[in-house]
C-alpha cells in the first residue's frame, strides 16, 4: 500500500511510519515540523519506500500537490498538541485542528482515500469509577485543544455519513515513550525521568492525585495502523489505553526513589485538569482484537534507557 501519515515526523507519528515500513509499506510523511523533528525519522532517511515533504496542511495549494502521489489509506496526526498553548493562543490550535483536518479530509474525499483520525482523551469527562471511559462517556471540552478534536472528530465521521468515505476516529489515552520530548506539559513519564537522570526535582502540579493511563507509544502506534488496515473500524469511534490508571504522585515514585526531589507546585491550568483517566478500551478489544502489550513497568523502563543513551 501507498500510505500517507500527516504529523509523521512526531512523537507518536514516526512509530507509526516504522512500524508500516516494517510491514513492507510505501509511506510519505508530512510535517511543518512545528512539533515534528527530523531526528525523529532519520533513520528513515534511506529507505526506498519513505518519504519526507515538509508542508503544512493549512495549505491546501500542498495538499493537492501530496495527494497527487496516489494513497491507498491516510493516517492524520498532524495537530497542535498543547493544552496550555491552546488556552494562550486558541486560534492556532484551531486552524491547526479544525481547518487543517477539513483539507485533509476534503482531499481524501476527492480522491475516495480511508482516513483516521488521531483524536485524544482529554476530550472526555473525568472518570466516575474502576469500570473506566468508554466511548459512550460524557465529552467536556475543557480547553480549546479538547474542543478543536471533538470538532475534527465531527468533521471525521460526517464524511463516512454524508459521503460514505471510509473514516475512524481514534482517542489513545496519555501516550509515552521514546522519541517523546522531554519538555513542555505533555509528556509527564519523559519529563519525569529526564529529571530524575540529571538529578533535578520533580515537579508534579497540584496534589498530584490525578490519574492517568499511561499508553507505550509502540502499543499506540499498532492500535492506530490497525484502525486503518481494519475495515470493522470504519465509522467507529475507538479508545485504546492500558486499562490500567496511575496517580502523578506514584508515577513519580515508580521514577524516582528520592522521595525529597518529589515536590508539588501551583497548577498551570487547573480549569483544564481531568481528575481521573482510566480507559475501558472493550469496544477495539472486541472489533478489531487489540490489545495493550506493555506494562507501565516495562514502558517505563524501555524510555528511561532511551533517554539515558541520549543524555550520556
Amino acid at each position: 500500500m501507498n500510505i500517507l501519515v500527516t504529523g509523521g515526523a512526531g512523537f507518536i507519528g514516526r512509530w507509526v511510519v516504522k512500524k508500516l515500513l516494517a510491514e513492507g509499506q510505501r509511506v510519505t510523511a508530512l510535517d511543518d515540523l512545528s512539533n515534528g523533528r527530523l531526528m525523529n525519522i532519520d533513520e528513515f532517511r534511506d529507505n526506498p519506500d519513505f518519504l519526507f515533504i515538509e508542508g503544512d496542511i493549512k495549505d491546501r495549494g500542498v495538499l493537492e500537490k501530496v495527494f497527487a502521489g496516489g494513497f491507498d489509506l491516510v493516517y492524520h496526526l498532524a495537530a497542535s498538541i498543547n493544552v496550555q498553548d491552546s488556552i494562550d493562543n486558541p486560534r492556532t490550535t484551531f486552524d491547526n485542528d479544525v481547518t487543517g483536518t477539513f483539507n485533509v479530509l476534503e482531499e481524501c474525499r476527492r480522491h475516495g482515500i480511508k482516513m483516521v483520525f488521531m483524536s485524544t482523551c482529554m476530550v472526555y469527562e473525568r472518570s466516575l469509577d474502576e469500570a473506566g471511559i468508554s466511548e459512550i462517556h460524557p465529552v467536556k471540552p475543557a480547553s480549546p485543544y479538547a474542543a478543536s478534536k471533538l470538532s475534527g472528530e465531527a468533521l471525521t465521521l460526517s464524511y463516512y455519513y454524508a459521503y460514505g468515505l471510509p473514516t475512524v476516529v481514534v482517542r489513545p489515552f496519555n501516550t509515552y515513550g521514546p522519541f517523546q520530548k522531554s519538555s513542555g506539559e505533555g509528556g509527564v513519564v519523559a519529563i519525569f525521568i529526564q529529571h530524575d537522570l540529571e538529578g533535578k526535582d520533580l515537579n508534579i502540579y497540584g496534589e498530584g492525585t490525578q490519574t492517568r493511563d499511561l499508553l507505550y507509544v509502540e502499543d499506540c502506534a499498532d492500535f492506530v495502523i490497525t484502525a486503518g488496515m481494519d475495515s470493522r473500524a470504519d465509522g467507529q469511534l475507538l479508545n485504546a489505553g492500558l486499562g490500567r490508571d496511575v496517580s502523578i504522585n506514584e508515577l513519580a515514585s515508580l521514577i524516582c526513589k528520592n522521595k525529597q526531589r518529589i515536590k508539588h507546585v501551583p497548577h498551570i491550568h487547573p480549569q483544564s485538569e481531568i481528575e481521573k483517566l482510566l480507559c475501558n478500551y472493550e469496544k477495539a478489544q472486541a472489533l478489531l482484537d487489540w490489545q495493550a502489550q506493555i506494562s507501565l513497568e516495562e514502558g517505563i523502563a524501555r524510555t528511561r534507557d532511551w533517554i539515558a543513551a541520549l543524555v550520556r
